[in-house]
């Protein structure tokens, strides 16, 4: 690509995803009370709740609101609205994220190091109460100068 073909910005930063939901107090809550998201914005008008995950938005809109009806069927089990959605947590430890989510009878699923604006680091998945896979990131890991495990 030359710089002719180059879009005339810079990405910065994801700025909000928009979840379609069934049940606007339950995912609210999940939201809020187990993520820490706070309420940043109501429109009822159109059925939307835009919640603050640190600099970014998570905007809820009701399936039977305004907004919502433009995109067919509810999610459910033989389809949803995403593939997954990743939050960068900070700091990450791991026992006290998934005891934290035990309490709130969070469906946890896997854990592993996964790939993510910053790099390789740990990531754990767990599910919201509508069956969106959620990722909570934490920070890279340190740099390995080793190959094959071997130092150099």
């Amino acid at each position: 690509m030359d710089a002719s073909d180059a879009p005339p910005f810079q990405l910065m930063h994801l700025d909000h995803v928009v979840l379609r939901v069934r049940d606007m107090a339950r995912m609210q809550a999940f939201y809020c009370e187990v993520l820490g998201c706070t309420v940043e914005r109501v429109v009822e008008s159109v059925g939307l709740v835009q919640l603050r995950a640190g600099d970014s938005l998570i905007d809820l809109v009701d399936v039977a609101g305004g907004i919502g009806r433009k995109g067919g069927a509810a999610p459910g089990e033989d389809g949803h609205n995403m593939d997954h959605l990743c939050l960068r947590v900070a700091p990450f430890d791991r026992d006290a994220i998934v005891a934290h989510l035990r309490v709130h009878h969070a469906r946890i699923s896997e854990f592993g190091s996964r790939y993510g604006a910053e790099g390789m680091g740990p990531s754990q998945y767990l599910f919201d109460p509508e069956g969106n896979l959620v990722e909570l990131k934490g920070p890279p890991a340190p740099a390995d100068d080793s190959v094959d495990g071997k130092s150099t």
